[in-house]
């Protein structure tokens, strides 16, 4: 990992110095674009509305246009700003964990100990876990000035990037203000259906489908050649319609908690016959190696 920013932590009068690494990483297949007739690769450039000419992207500078004058902002100019020459984080506050709304968290970050001895490092970290608590920060990042949330993953800290108040939507359904009515029978099985499907959350039983694919179609099209049925390479599957409403609620939750069961009653006994599979393969191998001999 590289560093993409130094500074330190700062609470009351103590002072963490820290490293910041992205804790993130895309690994989607990079793809550009091409034009369609002859596959030539397209390419945007910066040109210059006045002179037309091409611009280097070192000699731009960004503007405010209030819709009757332009302020031109160089890099310098920016560079000057308070906020931007800061290498602080600092911790404004120490809330509840809980109190967090995931719907705020944004991009992650992880923080090293960059001192001869990271002392104050761990003990912002024991903190954090005994009073579990999680620190509110200020810093600047990148020409923003950022919320985040600074907690802690095994023993590293993370900081959490917080979207401000005013850039989360509020939800305004009016679907959702008519009064519904719920049977305590469809919460029961409603319940059983969570139940049917409850399990301990484990990450790396899941992967990017879609990438896993187009990587397949990828690799298909540079052995084949462009002349390539994708149906040939995937198969053809039986398209469903999601976009019919669910009329009688209980019916689809009967349904679903039985194919559920049937499911997980089908993966044990799978099993089975698996093993008697290979039991059966076995015994061939040893009843071909009894004829070889005897022809021998």
């Amino acid at each position: 990992m590289r560093t993409i920013w130094k500074g330190a932590l700062t609470f009351g009068l103590v002072n963490v110095p820290v490293k910041v690494y992205s804790a993130t990483e895309d690994h989607d297949v990079p793809l550009h674009q091409v034009h369609a007739a002859d596959g030539g690769r397209i390419r945007y450039q910066r040109i210059c509305e006045l002179d037309g000419e091409v611009v280097p992207y070192a000699d731009i500078d960004k503007a405010y246009d209030d819709g009757e004058r332009t302020v031109v902002l160089t890099a310098d100019d920016i560079a000057s700003l308070p906020a931007e020459r800061s290498r602080e984080i600092e911790v404004v506050e120490f809330v509840p964990s809980d109190q967090i709304d995931l719907l705020t968290l944004d991009k992650a970050y992880y923080l090293e100990p960059d001192s001869t001895s990271p002392k104050a490092y761990v003990l912002l970290r024991r903190t954090l876990e005994q009073t579990d608590r999680t620190a509110i920060v200020r810093f600047s990042l990148r020409q923003k000035t950022r919320l985040a949330a600074l907690r802690v993953r095994g023993d590293v800290l993370v900081l959490q990037t917080l979207l401000w108040a005013d850039e989360v939507r509020e939800p305004a359904f009016p679907a959702l203000d008519e009064p519904v009515k719920i049977s305590a029978k469809e919460l029961e099985l409603s319940a059983s259906l969570v139940d049917s499907f409850s399990a301990d959350f484990d990450p790396d039983q899941f992967v990017d489908e879609y990438q896993q694919e187009l990587r397949t179609l990828i690799d298909a099209k540079l052995e084949k050649g462009d002349a390539l049925d994708t149906a040939e390479t995937f198969g053809d599957e039986a398209k469903t319609d999601a976009g019919g409403e669910v009329i009688d609620l209980m019916a689809a939750l009967k349904a679903s908690v039985e194919r559920s069961r049937a499911a997980r009653a089908g993966g044990a006994t799978d099993e089975k016959p698996a093993k008697k599979a290979s039991d059966h393969s076995s015994s061939a191998k040893k009843s071909a190696k009894s004829k070889a001999k005897k022809s021998a």
